[in-house]
């Protein structure tokens, strides 16, 4: 019998991500498809909680601090019994993480730090440190779930530009949700450089403001370019394809954002 857990999962990446949905489905393990799912569509439900749910600053911080709480006790073996419909998703994944110290383990507590982070900092702003560490972070989250997934068990060889190809991915998510993001309370430009030029995040045809994606464009490409460097002397044909058809997905963000003359879109 299915288990739960799994049309929940299934139906949640269906409908947020067909690309995530169908790789997980194609390239995945397949004894890790359905964990694959439960870990994309918990993730997805926790940061929609922080993003739209939540009405609060209270609101945000305790629920992340519920699902800290939460991590921490899975992973101590200990299953409350008040959980929501939701976090038996991430309940029943790390259920099934039998290595100390796994690629999964470092997907779900970099992905969480990386929420707790947003539930702090809604309407405020970043510091450069802050930013450099944000991007970092998530790439370091999406490479050892990836990594985990596909082909689990394989050595994959740690190297300084391991991360660099997801880490790109996110640079560039933040700068196609750049205009909602700030809408909605999350500014990620530094505020050093609003500082310095004497501009607001609301400046975004400015050309103080553009020159700044101009950078991040340039920086993004320099990691995706060493990204998949990584990725192309790699033994595991799936990881690749997977690593390149994301880097594909994003590298035309970048492609649209440049000719635009590195001017924001409310939407791509």
């Amino acid at each position: 019998m299915e288990h739960p857990t799994t049309t929940l999962a299934r139906s949640i990446t269906w409908t947020s991500s067909k690309q995530t949905y169908f790789t997980a489905r194609l390239m995945v393990d397949r004894d890790l498809v359905d964990d694959c799912y439960r870990g994309y569509a918990y993730f997805r439900w926790a940061d929609d909680v922080l993003d739209i749910l939540a009405q609060s600053s209270e609101e945000r911080i305790s629920f992340i601090e519920r699902q800290k709480d939460l991590i921490d006790r899975l992973y101590r073996k200990e299953r409350p019994t008040d959980l929501a419909t939701e976090e038996t998703l991430i309940a029943e994944l790390i259920s099934h993480d039998k290595e100390k110290n796994s690629g999964l383990e470092s997907f779900i507590r970099n992905f969480l730090a990386v929420l707790e982070f947003d539930a702090h900092r809604k309407g405020g702003l970043i510091t450069q440190k802050e930013l450099t560490w944000y991007a970092s972070c998530l790439g370091k989250s999406v490479t050892d779930g990836i990594q985990y997934f596909v082909s689990n068990g394989y050595p994959y060889p740690i190297a300084d530009n391991h991360y660099l190809a997801a880490t790109a991915a996110h640079i560039t998510h933040m700068l196609r949700d750049m205009v909602p993001d700030i809408a909605n309370g999350f500014v990620n430009v530094p505020r050093e450089y609003l500082e310095t030029h004497g501009i607001t995040p609301e400046d975004t045809d400015s050309p103080h403001f553009r020159a700044w994606v101009r950078e991040r464009v340039n920086l993004a490409r320099r990691c995706f370019r060493e990204g998949k460097r990584y990725l192309d002397d790699l033994d595991v044909l799936r990881c690749k394809i997977v690593g390149h058809w994301y880097c594909a997905r994003f590298e035309g963000i970048l492609d649209t954002i440049e000719r635009d003359d590195y001017s924001q879109r409310a939407a791509y």
